[in-house]
């Protein structure tokens, strides 16, 4: 159960990290004004912004269903073992939205969208 919250854990940190990536060494960075300042990016940074809004998106459904796996008392061997595809799934998708691999992004987005997918499986 311990590697189970600890994929919940990075899951929802995944965010904050394409954040970081995406204000990383930015010398005109405005912190009074993150937002409009991250609208006029381009390139990579846009990218990791993008790919921090698409990990607060996946997030949810993501923990939804391994909270679900954990109330019904699914293996979690199991359960961790999904957890982990889709957690590498993840990582690898932010790297390839910020180095600009499209069609390998979506590749691997769909990996991670059905590890999510199996963990409800699992529950039901």
């Amino acid at each position: 159960m311990n590697q189970i919250v600890a994929t919940l854990l990075i899951a929802g940190l995944l965010p904050i990290v394409c954040a970081g990536i995406a204000k990383w060494r930015a010398k005109d960075f405005d912190n009074n004004q993150p937002r409009a300042w991250m609208a006029e990016q381009d390139d990579w940074r846009a990218r990791a912004n993008a790919a921090q809004q698409n990990s607060f998106e996946a997030f949810p459904f993501f923990a939804c269903g391994v909270l679900l796996a954990l109330v019904t008392q699914t293996d979690p061997a199991i359960v961790a073992q999904t957890c982990w595809v889709f957690i590498a799934a993840r990582i690898l998708y932010i790297y390839c939205y910020v180095t600009n691999r499209a069609t390998l992004r979506t590749i691997v987005w769909l990996v991670a969208w059905i590890a999510a997918i199996r963990i409800y499986l699992l529950a039901i």
